[in-house]
């Protein structure tokens, strides 16, 4: 992927880890969001990542200014030219991301990429609200994104073969170890986790255990690094509601109905970490 051009949508924590990993393969990389404090908070994500890396022996000071030197950034995707590869990382919001992949149709080039990061979403009806969407593929990368190794490939209804063999090219480029998913709710990745993670809250709310005792038998008796209400935490309680939202309402299955105790918690703006307060208290 030497000096393609990738465009990154949404410049928070996993854009910035996308923009990082697509700079150390080789991209140009454009980095876009909302406002230029966005960007700059972005930018300097990015550059705190590449530091990392240039202290942990695998970048030199020359090699890190050099990858520094191929980011721009934007506040509009309209104001993107020539764009190979776009892939999108804002927030969970199916309407904002058909917005999105509608100004992506006009800035990237004819036989590129359009890829969204999405956990959830059906990729066929993002795809839908493009003029291409034989052009469109889910890309999700887990967080943080380049300490990860997977990237989970999801291909929509009319995604091409000539799109899925770009992605994946393109994510193992980035190191990357890749699976392939249909379109259904929750892909692989989340429609194993978040089931568990919602189990979890159900068994903290019927009082089987405190978070505490919930999450070191899920830790030492399953040998996970964290238990399922300190990664819910992680993750953020209101992006696990919205995907177990997701799954219910997609597959149809009670088996799947959100947690009320999960829901209560959202609605108390305890959202995990991100907040200081979650199952857990940071």
């Amino acid at each position: 992927m030497a000096n393609e051009h990738v465009l990154v949508v949404g410049a928070g924590q996993m854009g910035a880890g996308i923009a990082q990993v697509a700079l150390v393969a080789g991209a140009r990389v454009t980095l876009v969001d909302i406002s230029a404090e966005a960007v700059e908070k972005g930018t300097g994500r990015v550059r705190a990542g590449l530091g990392k890396l240039r202290e942990k022996g695998k970048l030199d000071a020359a090699a890190e200014a050099t990858l520094l030197g191929r980011v721009t950034t934007h506040t509009q995707i309209r104001e993107v030219r020539d764009v190979d590869v776009a892939i999108e990382a804002v927030t969970e919001n199916e309407e904002l991301k058909r917005r999105i992949f509608q100004d992506l149709d006009a800035v990237v080039r004819p036989g590129g990429v359009l890829a969204t990061n999405t956990s959830s979403i059906p990729i066929t009806r993002v795809g839908a609200s493009t003029r291409r969407p034989e052009a469109v593929i889910g890309m999700h990368f887990m967080n943080p994104v380049p300490v990860m190794q997977l990237v989970e490939i999801i291909r929509g209804a009319a995604t091409s073969e000539e799109t899925y063999r770009r992605t994946r090219a393109l994510a193992e480029a980035m190191g990357k170890t890749c699976v392939t998913s249909r379109d259904y709710p929750g892909f692989i990745v989340n429609r194993i986790l978040i089931p568990m993670l919602n189990e979890a809250a159900y068994a903290l709310m019927e009082g089987l255990g405190s978070p505490e005792d919930i999450d070191a038998a899920m830790k030492l008796g399953t040998n996970q690094p964290m238990g399922p209400l300190q990664l819910a935490d992680f993750i953020g309680l209101d992006t696990v509601l919205f995907i177990a939202e997701v799954m219910h309402r997609g597959l149809g299955d009670p088996k799947y109905r959100p947690c009320p105790l999960l829901r209560q918690y959202v609605d108390a703006g305890w959202l995990g970490r991100k907040t200081g307060r979650g199952f857990h208290t940071y």
